[in-house]
């Protein structure tokens, strides 16, 4: 026998355990399409549709006298008009009350909402796009809920009845409490909103005007994001008084490239750009190009390569997906799927270590304790050099509301001339990290994954123990790769020789270091010796190293 509960109109099995019965429950509404109006025809046709089709209370959108609101108040203001808070007196639909034949309400699930009032020269189209889009992804858990839609009977503007989210948006949320993140926070919020956008995006559907002010939550100590403000960006064509010059609407940070520029219109790959510069935001705490203005030199710089900087103690992994996301050749970045599969594997590995004590050796874990024991001697030293956002000011002109856009003549996007080697090099020492358990170093076997074996590798005797700045000695590594000869990473500094021998380090004959012996404070001097195998391994696979081996600094 059947466990589903029963419709007492029909006798019929409910279609899903939200208790809905979608054949009677159209017909009550139905028969209530002549009660109503909201003086626009498409409207009305659009909600008829909505309730028609629902399978449950959460697909369904009703008219709403204004009336029934109470408490108005406007609370912010974006490109398109204004957000009110409002509390609403009936609540929302929940099921039917056949003994009374009257809708059952839920008054404190929804009590209060936000209002989004509509400028008068949006096109309606273009709004009942918004709608339609906010109610196919909230079906994904990817948006605020979408109650219905009501009138501003003094300006007649139609507003979306929306979830109210308490907490407000991400960029005011980092603004005042990053400093009291940690990195499972951090770690989750990332996967969650790369989640967010593997749903709507598999649903055909392109934000397009992306960006922390329209990522919200009602609750965002539980790492609960929604995304709003759908499909507007959509609005945007050919300027009719110059028909070569293209409209762009949103932040101008958050814009790909190839987007500013005209070159391409907006993709799924442009969604993900905005993505990596959210990314940044969210695990440094800083606004991107803060101090400057945002106007047609700023959208040059973007197309010339132009990136926030990325704090050197960030964790590797994560600087590793922000710097592909914003990648100028658009192939290159990754998608939604592949973000949300590698941000899972993280996040599951650092919990696992925290609850469990698990996984303490994977690169993300370790990674992300050297970030932390950074942070935490920096605040201890209370050095002006700090992990986290200052109180600094803006720039009058850096605008991170949505806005219309309008450039010509920008140059055709390009990476800085240092990303492709550093994030290639980035690549192929995070590969090393995951999948080399033993390699082939000349004709003797070395293992990358034993710290162990790193001590015997090299005979470091820990009598004396510093530690190395992996930030200096990856930076002059990488300036001093000038060709793939091993013999050009060698410096002769006869100083850092001593320093070295003086700790009781010493070389196995016919092997070269590339270590640099300065800032003696952020790593320990086993990982130092890790990396810098790895990398002179990355080296010798381009090209034969010559057999001529110095021992050096």
């Amino acid at each position: 026998m059947s466990s589903r509960k029963i419709c007492p109109e029909c006798n019929q099995e409910y279609v899903n355990f939200y208790g809905w019965c979608k054949p009677c429950y159209s017909k009550h509404f139905q028969n209530d399409f002549n009660n109503w109006t909201s003086g626009n025809d498409k409207i009305d046709k659009f909600i008829q549709d909505a309730q028609l089709n629902a399978n449950y209370h959460l697909e369904l959108i009703e008219w709403i006298p204004y009336d029934k609101f109470k408490d108005v108040k406007q609370i912010g203001k974006g490109g398109f008009g204004t957000i009110h808070y409002a509390r609403w007196i009936d609540g929302v639909i929940r099921t039917w009350d056949n003994e009374n034949q009257q809708w059952k309400r839920d008054r404190e699930y929804c009590e209060e909402v936000a209002l989004k009032k509509f400028d008068n020269f949006v096109n309606l189209n273009d709004v009942l796009n918004e709608m339609a889009i906010h109610l196919k992804t909230h079906n994904k858990v990817a948006t605020i809920q979408f109650y219905g839609i009501t009138q501003d009977p003094e300006t007649h503007s139609y507003m979306m009845v929306l979830e109210y989210a308490k907490d407000g948006n991400l960029r005011e949320y980092l603004k005042n409490n990053f400093n009291n993140m940690n990195w499972k926070q951090k770690l989750f919020n990332i996967w969650s909103l790369s989640t967010r956008l593997l749903n709507i995006h598999a649903l055909d559907i392109i934000h397009q005007d992306f960006h922390p002010g329209n990522i919200l939550s009602h609750n965002f100590d539980n790492n609960y994001l929604q995304i709003s403000d759908y499909g507007l960006s959509k609005l945007i064509g050919a300027n009719p008084n110059n028909p070569e010059k293209k409209n762009i609407f949103g932040v101008l940070p958050y814009i790909a490239p190839e987007v500013i520029s005209g070159d391409e219109e907006y993709t799924k790959a442009a969604d993900v750009y905005s993505f990596g510069i959210i990314a940044y935001e969210m695990v440094t705490g800083f606004l991107p190009y803060p101090d400057i203005p945002h106007d047609k030199d700023l959208a040059m710089k973007i197309c010339n390569g132009l990136r926030p900087k990325i704090p050197f103690h960030i964790p590797k992994l994560i600087t590793r997906i922000i710097m592909r996301c914003w990648d100028a050749r658009v192939t290159y970045r990754p998608t939604f799927k592949e973000l949300d599969e590698e941000l899972r594997k993280y996040l599951y590995y650092y919990e696992s270590y925290l609850d469990e004590g698990k996984n303490k050796d994977s690169e993300i874990v370790i990674q992300i304790k050297k970030a932390d024991e950074f942070s935490a001697k920096q605040e201890s030293t209370n050095t002006t050099t700090t992990t986290t956002p200052l109180n600094y000011q803006t720039h009058p002109q850096a605008i991170y509301t949505s806005r219309l856009l309008n450039f010509s003549k920008l140059p055709k996007p390009k990476n800085d001339e240092n990303f492709e080697r550093d994030l290639e090099e980035l690549t192929e020492s995070m590969s090393l990290v995951k999948k080399i358990s033993a390699e082939t170093f000349g004709e003797k076997e070395y293992i990358y994954t034993s710290t162990q074996s790193v001590k015997e590798e090299f005979n470091v005797s820990l009598k004396n123990p510093f530690k190395l700045s992996t930030e200096s000695f990856v930076d002059d590594l990488y300036q001093k790769i000038k060709n793939p000869c091993v013999i050009s990473i060698i410096s002769p500094d006869k100083d850092l020789s001593e320093e070295l021998t003086k700790y009781n380090f010493t070389w196995p004959e016919g092997m070269c270091s590339t270590v640099v012996a300065n800032n003696k404070e952020n790593i320990d001097i086993l990982t130092a010796f890790l990396e810098a195998k790895i990398m002179i391994w990355v080296i010798l696979q381009r090209k034969p190293a010559s057999k001529n081996y110095k021992v050096g600094i």
